[in-house]
């Protein structure tokens, strides 16, 4: 004879209760919709007779412990996650956005112009261009007022950001290449290309230091060719 064990009511799976046939049209009706139904839609497409809302309601209590819910929301019916777990439910997407043509043109003289106005760049271009082309770069971060020119008007100078170098991978601006250098490359068609926008291939700052740079280192030379000359008079 075999003795039968006994079974403790912890370890019982309780499985949800039978659903009609009614309850199961419902069930697959508001799963395939693509947006919240209300009573009246749902009526019209299940073909088992019986109380639509009645049969929501006993819906609604069986998948109130699951991780999908059967909620009404202004009396229309959808099925959503449980609100305890939208934690998990969360993702982090990065979308790429290709910066149009004027964005694109109007970062590179920025970058090989620094500091230059709106004027200036639009006198590069040779076209206007809309205001949110400027904001686009700000958003991202690659560009940043740097102070107004002084000039009647003082309009704003655009200047690139350390996140600009920081997302290209540059350490500093006269690591970005020339229009030659981007040409032998294979990059752009040199021969078709407006040169004004890569400007000379030398920035703003770094000409700066540069010119301080040789006023100090050519004091000498100055000095002896002046003495040179004095001789020989």
């Amino acid at each position: 004879m075999i003795k039968k064990e006994k079974i403790s009511k912890d370890n019982i799976v309780k499985f949800p209760s039978k659903l009609s046939d009614l309850e199961k049209e419902i069930e697959a009706v508001i799963f395939a919709a693509a947006e919240p139904l209300d009573v009246d839609t749902i009526e019209s497409k299940v073909t088992k007779k019986g109380s639509v809302s009645k049969s929501l309601e006993k819906l609604q209590q069986e998948y109130s412990k699951r991780g999908i819910n059967l909620v009404c929301i202004k009396e229309k019916w959808s099925f959503r996650t449980s609100p305890n777990l939208s934690n998990i439910m969360s993702q982090e997407r990065t979308v790429e956005k290709k910066l149009s043509r004027a964005a694109v043109e109007t970062l590179a003289i920025i970058v090989y112009h620094q500091p230059v106005t709106r004027a200036e760049i639009e006198e590069i271009r040779g076209v206007a261009f809309g205001t949110n082309t400027l904001e686009i770069l700000m958003e991202l971060n690659w560009v940043k007022p740097g102070g107004r020119k002084d000039v009647p008007g003082r309009p704003i100078q655009y200047v690139t950001t350390d996140e600009f170098l920081s997302h290209f991978n540059l350490q500093k601006l006269s690591d970005l290449p020339t229009i030659d250098e981007l040409g032998a490359a294979g990059l752009i068609d040199s021969t078709s290309i407006d040169n004004a926008i890569f400007g000379t291939g030398k920035f703003y700052k770094e000409k700066q230091e540069e010119k301080k740079e040789d006023i100090y280192s050519n004091i000498d030379e100055m000095l002896n060719s002046t003495l040179d000359t004095e001789e020989k008079d």
